[in-house]
């Protein structure tokens, strides 16, 4: 592992504060979304089409946010996703129509994988990356990776320990699941908050562009080319993901296996820890071997790994390979978000790393209106984790011969 955390001042630790808070109400809300829609009385293919609009909805808010951050305001922005998530939380805990929620999922922002969603990560990495020096800045991203594994763990545990806990209390499950929604709008007032406590050196340095300027497309000049290929294989990945989301794997083994809401909180409690505790040992392989090959060769496992969930005949087998799989999974978070940060002109980081983000959400959006009926299907339920495997491996094939050759200023010394 990689030792302390990289040195950093009071707005890192306020942005480390914010993601806590919201990977932890991505977890939340993640084990139970799917059950509660479902208890709604949707269709998998209903199902499947609001995850899929969510996340574009998503992509939409992020593209906006994002690619203006830099010169409105990235403090101001990051508030503005932070009102968002309150609404969505708002109205899908008080909601039962299909076309409100639609307009929710499409307008606000919630994560149906327990992963990010919206504009928050691409402006934070943005406002880390200035902050700490370019040999700290992997290592700095690694812990911010742990900080949001370990919340979105916590979360995992808790939303489906609290509907549980309150369905033995003698609430049906729709209301028990509405009360975890509940509380994911209320985090999002909390996220509100923190952002506003940020200081001034969160924002885009003097050497970028000035409010005045002209604003190039999508916040991008000098970067773009480099970015827009960095894009195209970040959305084959996160739409080979999106057949995995975290929602549709609860309600898989919900399915298949009869797993509580309890247990699988549990679960995805111990996920999420194993990737977090990875993240750190992801900063010293990077240090050795570079950036692009931790990412590829730390990936190619675990999607094999992938393809065997479903062939799992028990259980216990089939959570000890979800659980292994996690384990190193999630070791090139850190170091794709640390790459992109390197590789373009720090003056349209936020950009940069929102048009990725986008590309990325874009991708995952496409694939539960695929997924959702596979999931449903007694006959092709397993191969959502077929078909994200295969794809995962050529998306590391990929990367690695385009990229391979292109360093990061602390490699080329």
């Amino acid at each position: 592992m990689s030792g302390r955390p990289a040195p950093g001042g009071r707005d890192v630790r306020l942005l480390f504060a914010a993601r806590s808070v919201r990977l932890f109400a991505y977890g939340l809300v993640s084990v139970v979304l799917v059950l509660h829609l479902s208890e709604l009385g949707l269709s998998q293919g209903r199902i499947g089409l609001l995850l899929t609009l969510t996340l574009l909805g998503d992509t939409l808010i992020s593209l906006l946010i994002t690619t203006r951050a830099d010169r409105a305001g990235r403090r101001r922005m990051l508030r503005l996703g932070a009102a968002l998530m309150v609404v969505a939380g708002a109205v899908f805990a008080l909601a039962g129509s299909f076309w409100l929620l639609l307009a929710a999922a499409t307008v606000g922002v919630i994560s149906p994988s327990g992963n990010e969603v919206g504009p928050f990560l691409a402006v934070e990495q943005a406002a880390l990356a200035q902050q700490v020096q370019p040999e700290h800045r992997t290592r700095l991203f690694a812990w911010y990776q742990l900080a949001g594994a370990a919340a979105t763990a916590l979360g995992a545990l808790c939303g489906g320990g609290l509907a549980e806990g309150l369905q033995r209390a003698g609430l049906a499950p729709l209301q028990s699941y509405r009360a975890v929604v509940a509380a994911y709008g209320l985090l999002g007032v909390a996220l509100f908050g923190i952002f506003s406590a940020l200081g001034p050196t969160s924002e885009a340095s003097p050497a970028g562009p000035g409010p005045g300027s002209p604003r190039p497309a999508l916040g991008l000049s000098r970067s773009r080319r480099v970015v827009l290929r960095l894009s195209a294989l970040f959305a084959v990945d996160a739409f080979a993901g999106g057949f995995v989301v975290q929602s549709l794997v609860a309600w898989w083994f919900h399915q298949r296996f009869g797993v509580g809401e309890a247990l699988l909180g549990a679960i995805f409690f111990g996920a999420n820890s194993m990737a977090a505790v990875s993240a750190l040992s992801a900063a010293a392989i990077a240090r050795r071997i570079g950036l692009v090959n931790t990412m590829v060769l730390t990936h190619l496992p675990s999607n094999v790994l992938l393809f065997l969930v479903p062939l799992m005949p028990t259980l216990p087998l089939a959570v000890a390979v979800l659980l292994c799989r996690f384990a190193i999974s999630q070791m090139d978070v850190p170091t794709r978000q640390s790459y992109t940060m390197a590789v373009v002109d720090p003056g349209e980081r936020s950009a940069a790393a929102g048009v990725t983000g986008i590309a990325r959400t874009v991708g995952a959006s496409l694939a539960p209106i695929v997924a959702g009926p596979l999931y449903a299907s007694a006959a092709f339920s397993g191969a959502p984790f077929l078909v994200a495997g295969g794809l995962k491996i050529l998306y590391d094939l990929f990367l690695w011969r385009a990229f391979r050759g292109l360093k990061p200023p602390e490699e080329s010394r």
